[in-house]
């Protein structure tokens, strides 16, 4: 089981905010990965490993966490996801005055 301390710790270490999608857990992992793995980190590579240790365990903590949430899939969990132009349209849809003619 992961606490709750370890799942904090990694988040910071990633550099994650407190609400954030998988594509941006990735995205950062990849980001401090290359700046920190001992191939292209122009430090200490002690430190520089250690650092991509830490850096591959945070990951590992927040996948993990990831895998075991359970997903919504409530009509009004999903609505909250919507883009600007898909809330438009789900409230104005094809009114003439109002909606969007060229959305299908």
């Amino acid at each position: 089981m992961i606490k709750y301390q370890d799942i904090i710790e990694a988040k910071e270490l990633l550099n994650l905010p407190e609400r954030v999608s998988m594509e941006e857990i990735k995205s950062n992992y990849r980001k401090l990965i290359m700046q920190w793995h001992p191939d292209k980190c122009n430090g200490n590579d002690e430190k520089c490993n250690e650092m991509t240790k830490k850096l591959t365990t945070a990951y590992k903590t927040i996948i993990l966490y990831c895998n075991q949430y359970k997903y919504s899939f409530a009509k009004e969990d999903v609505e909250r996801y919507l883009s600007p132009e898909d809330w438009w349209f789900e409230r104005f849809g094809n009114d003439p005055l109002w909606g969007n003619s060229k959305k299908t």
